[in-house]
């Protein structure tokens, strides 16, 4: 586990709790460390709500996720995205495959 990022199965609401960077700096170690937690889910409810900070590999990681819910059949959705991460999603036009859940 990184001090500068955790990932954390919540089963109360039965979703990924992320927090700290998701960056360039922490991307491939998250990658690493999502990959075998979510291996063996059955659907991928992912919580960014206490990402300090992100950037566009944060995004690339996003992306990566989706790919592997993709290829293990499982449905996925991004709750809490931050809005940086939403302004790079749409500048390089990736908000709309994006699977965001819509807070009421």
């Amino acid at each position: 586990m990184s001090d500068l990022f955790s990932i954390r199965f919540d089963a109360d609401s039965q979703a990924y709790n992320v927090s700290g960077e998701l960056t360039l700096a922490t991307a491939k170690a998250v990658l690493s460390e999502s990959t075998r937690l979510f291996d063996n889910a059955a659907r991928l409810d992912i919580d960014l709500a206490n990402v300090t900070r992100a950037d566009s590999a944060g995004l690339a990681l996003l992306v990566a996720w989706m790919r592997q819910a993709r290829v293990g059949n499982k449905p996925i959705q991004f709750q809490h995205v931050p809005s940086q991460m939403l302004a790079i999603a749409k500048a390089s036009g990736l908000d709309d495959i994006l699977p965001v859940k819509q807070q009421t």
